[in-house]
């Protein structure tokens, strides 16, 4: 066999420099190129930088059905959008803004209501589907000369050293930068490559994701019900098919392992009257179900979210329980400090590998995703305890908080993000 097909000649034959490399072009890592595209060095030049992405360029999407997967936006994430110039894209094309949340326990009478007019808001949050908000920010990135998108490459080998790491990729090409950020999602190859330890374990359940149409209209509300098997969440979408009829949502539906692949296999029309009767038919009964994917839950943390030339964001340092919908904003959150060290040190002529940058990165988010994610845990933990005295203290606590404006506004404030 020939030698010209060992990475190593490629290695070092062609190495294509940067600035920042970032592994994954999914949302968190789309749209951290596009809030550092714009920063310029000292001699004004704007950074060199590559977005490698195993999948292929995200396409227009199809407006006439809706993708299963929705994110559930703060206002902090949407002006991160607006900040790159993604959301009047996202707005244009579909977004739903609730403004309601009503939570309650399967297991007993307590009940909360969030109220956007109680915070002196006109929304709580937008549902946007995925799709959708993944190609507005790879709109813009098409637009910026010096972001390089690299489609259906994949990385095997990391290499070089904390001044200067390399990539080698499946086509064998080898990319170079003195810093590397992992957005490469929850089973990341970059945080494995770098041999960075994850504390993890599954939740024993899996959601089962779709889009279904209710009897009656959602109301531009957030439904919420926990129960012992798991939380069910109905997320309202706006219906640009038939804008008179608000009845589409989106479902998360988190069960019990074996309880998720006894529903898996139900028929549509059992499929529905069972999610009717999970959600008391608060919106009347479902009448039709799209497609069901069924998703494992894991918890998994990064010990440390960097290493020398290199950082992890998003689903790469830190994923949790989808009860709240904050993943996705946690990794905004991750983007958006990110870039500001980026542009803080870029701008002062600092190389993009001196490690207080990525200290720096750490410090800021690091805390807050683990304080997010343990309660994240409590609240899966409350809500499955199956003890009489825990249900009656649980009840009881949620009527206590929805009659205690001061508390319960200030938790709506923090679902909003503002």
């Amino acid at each position: 066999m020939s030698d010209s097909n060992q990475p190593q000649t490629t290695v070092t034959s062609s190495v294509r420099d940067y600035d920042i490399i970032i592994v994954g072009g999914g949302l968190v890592g789309a749209t951290l190129a596009a809030l550092i595209q714009n920063v310029r060095k000292k001699d004004r030049s704007l950074l060199n930088i590559a977005v490698v992405e195993g999948g292929c360029e995200p396409a227009a999407p199809d407006l006439s059905k809706f993708d299963p997967r929705v994110v559930a936006l703060t206002r902090s994430s949407q002006n991160v959008l607006r900040s790159v110039g993604a959301w009047p894209i996202i707005e244009s094309e579909r977004a739903c803004p609730y403004t309601d949340m009503r939570v309650w326990d399967g297991e007993g009478t307590g009940s909360i209501h969030f109220d956007c007019l109680e915070i002196g808001e006109s929304n709580l949050g937008h549902i946007v589907e995925n799709s959708i908000a993944l190609n507005a920010v790879h709109q813009r990135l098409a637009k910026a000369t010096n972001v390089h998108r690299l489609f259906g490459e994949r990385v095997v080998q990391l290499a070089g050293d904390e001044k200067n790491r390399r990539l080698i990729l499946e086509s064998s090409e080898t990319l170079s930068a003195p810093l590397i950020i992992a957005a490469d999602g929850a089973r990341s190859k970059i945080r494995e490559l770098a041999a960075i330890p994850v504390r993890q374990w599954s939740y024993g359940h899996h959601a089962i994701v779709t889009t279904v149409k209710t009897e009656q209209s959602h109301q531009f509300t957030a439904w919420q019900r926990f129960l012992s098997t798991g939380p069910l969440a109905f997320l309202p979408l706006y219906n640009s098919i038939d804008p008179s009829n608000n009845n589409v949502s989106s479902i998360v539906w988190s069960l019990n392992d074996d309880v998720a692949k006894q529903k898996m296999a139900l028929s549509d029309d059992e499929f529905n009257a069972s999610l009717s009767r999970a959600f008391e038919s608060r919106l009347g009964e479902v009448t039709w179900s799209d497609r069901r994917y069924c998703l494992p839950l894991w918890q998994r943390h990064a010990v440390d979210y960097t290493r020398p030339g290199l950082a992890l964001v998003g689903d790469a340092a830190h994923s949790i329980h989808p009860l709240a919908g904050q993943g996705v904003n946690l990794g905004f959150l991750d983007a958006h400090a990110l870039a500001g060290e980026i542009r803080r040190f870029t701008q002062a002529g600092l190389s993009l590998s001196e490690p207080s940058l990525l200290r720096r990165y750490q410090r800021n988010r690091k805390s807050h995703n683990l304080m997010t994610m343990a309660a994240m845990e409590g609240f899966k933990r409350l809500f499955g305890a199956k003890s009489l005295q825990v249900r009656w203290l649980r009840n009881a606590g949620i009527k206590q908080v929805d009659q205690w404006a001061l508390v319960k506004n200030t938790i709506a404030r923090e679902i909003l993000g503002v």
